[in-house]
């Protein structure tokens, strides 16, 4: 058994995890605090099923509950998932992206499906350990070995295949990762205690918009409140025509997954986000979900950053203004970087501009256009081969972005969610034009980091000025202190402070 935990801070850059009590998560269980999902599973051992802590099935007694930290570790336990709360179908958990350690690189990597694509061995080299050392470390962090928490990956995805769309079940196997039909059969009946045709059929009673060919519709849950407005604004900013598109109320955009290309179409609701996607294969389908939920921030924990950050008098009434504000992400790790080197030291819209031109030109197009989704992000490859034809601005900046791209190409540099942010941040700053700033931005949106300020930003320093903190690096470093673990998004606060402040009559230092 293992203890649901929470953050606290202890010093610069680290924090560690403090043990709640389980009378703490009963607590939790009793209320049915839907805060609480996704944080801790709660299974019954007289029941032998497991719940998120907001299931409304009547709650057990204390004797008869056990507390885990994830799906796969009640699954190993012996329990199967409640068919009332669909504990796999919640935000996920936020210590992913507070956690830099190995457990929380390895938990990214097996959402973004890498065990279904390169297996164990292709995990722990991600990683740069040993499968033993690997699995050692996740049973006794997670209370689940790598394979038992891919399981528990692949049995999510089959049942969104299963629900959202009619598809044969032997497609759906092989598309969720599975080996056979029958470990397929087998993996549905043990963890959802039910046979695919009657998860279907089950399905098919909440009235759902029918499937449209070639599109699956999803929902993809959160934890309310959310600024859906300001990260749709946020994103509008810096869409690129072909790759991105913004409506009133909408986002969609291409994505390179490892099978091929696909689209989506994401609309924010009160309590979800409606999702359509296009895929060119279906065994995708887990990885599209993952990097889509981390482009948009849908394992936050608003409450928690949003209660400690209100308590700083200069942010309390943003903070009361803009509940729930979000720290927008990345769908690929260097489309990241290449956004960052074109956006040092200029504005968002000329960043956008040669942007627009490099896609335009290196693009690759898609056989099946989407409305105004036509293209691909161009490959580091593509960009280090033409780019210095097209892009114009300093020689020095142009440069730049040739030797990164081709560290990204030739796999010298390798930006994904399983790197440690530390390592990731030193190796960037090696690179000859990459700065703190760019590193920094980097890792925030890359990993999802929560505790990333990016005090070197003038915009972000302007948007202090305007709320009454202090503008130098120095002063608001050490303001900043109070913020942790939650100062990246303190800085979209900051950010959004600058973009509604009158102009200054002087530059801020």
């Amino acid at each position: 058994m293992a203890d649901f935990r929470q953050p606290e801070p202890v010093g610069a850059g680290s924090i560690r995890y403090v043990p709640i009590d389980s009378e703490a998560a009963y607590r939790a269980v009793a209320s049915r605090d839907a805060r609480f999902d996704g944080h801790f599973i709660t299974a019954v051992r007289t029941t032998g099923i497991y719940c998120r802590p907001s299931c409304p099935a009547v709650r057990p007694k204390r004797e008869n509950v056990d507390f885990y930290p994830t799906a796969a570790a009640a699954q190993s336990a012996g329990f199967r998932a409640c068919r009332r709360c669909l504990p796999d179908a919640v935000p996920g958990s936020p210590e992913w992206n507070l956690r830099a350690d190995l457990a929380a690189r390895s938990m990214r990597l097996i959402s973004d499906g890498v065990v279904e694509r390169d297996g164990i061995p292709g995990l722990a080299r991600r990683l740069g350990y040993s499968e033993r050392h690997l699995a050692r470390v996740l049973t006794a962090e997670l209370g689940a070995a790598p394979l038992a928490l891919a399981r528990a990956h692949r049995a999510h995805s089959a049942r969104l295949l299963i629900e959202s769309t009619d598809l044969p079940f032997s497609d759906i196997a092989f598309a969720s990762g599975f080996a056979s039909i029958r470990q397929f059969n087998d993996t549905v009946r043990a963890v959802f205690a039910t046979t695919p045709s009657q998860l279907r059929t089950a399905a098919a009673r909440h009235k759902r918009p029918a499937p449209t060919p070639g599109r699956i519709t999803l929902r993809l849950p959160f934890r309310p409140p959310m600024d859906s407005a300001g990260l749709l604004t946020f994103l509008a900013a810096r869409a690129v025509p072909g790759v991105e598109e913004v409506t009133e109320g909408g986002y969609a955009r291409t994505l390179r997954l490892a099978h091929g290309p696909a689209t989506a179409r994401l609309t924010p609701n009160p309590e979800h986000v409606e999702c359509s996607l296009w895929l060119a294969d279906l065994r995708d389908l887990g990885s599209a979900v993952s990097r889509l939920r981390r482009l948009l921030d849908l394992d936050a924990d608003p409450a928690a950053c949003d209660e400690l950050l209100a308590g700083d008098p200069a942010l309390a009434a943003s903070v009361a203004a803009t509940p729930g504000i979000r720290l927008p992400g990345a769908v690929d790790g260097s489309e990241v970087v290449l956004r960052a080197l074109l956006g040092q030291q200029v504005s968002v819209a000329a960043a956008r501009t040669a942007l627009t031109r490099l896609v335009t030109e290196l693009g690759e197009p898609l056989q099946t256009p989407d409305g105004s989704l036509t293209r691909l992000f161009p490959t580091p490859e593509a960009i280090a081969a033409h780019a210095g034809e097209l892009l114009t601005g300093p020689r020095r900046r142009t440069d730049t972005v040739l030797s990164v791209s081709a560290a990204l190409a030739n796999g010298s540099l390798t930006v994904d969610v399983g790197r440690d942010p530390e390592e990731l941040r030193a190796e960037l700053e090696a690179l000859p034009g990459v700065g703190p700033w760019t590193a920094g931005y980097v890792v925030m949106r890359v990993l999802g980091m929560t505790d990333v300020l990016l005090t070197g930003d003038l915009a972000l320093r302007k948007g202090a000025a305007a709320l009454g903190l202090p503008s130098d690096v120095d002063g608001l470093t050490e303001r900043a202190a109070a913020w942790r673990p939650w100062r990246s998004y303190a800085g979209m606060h900051l950010w959004r402070a600058a973009a509604i402040a009158p102009p200054l009559t002087r530059r801020t230092t």
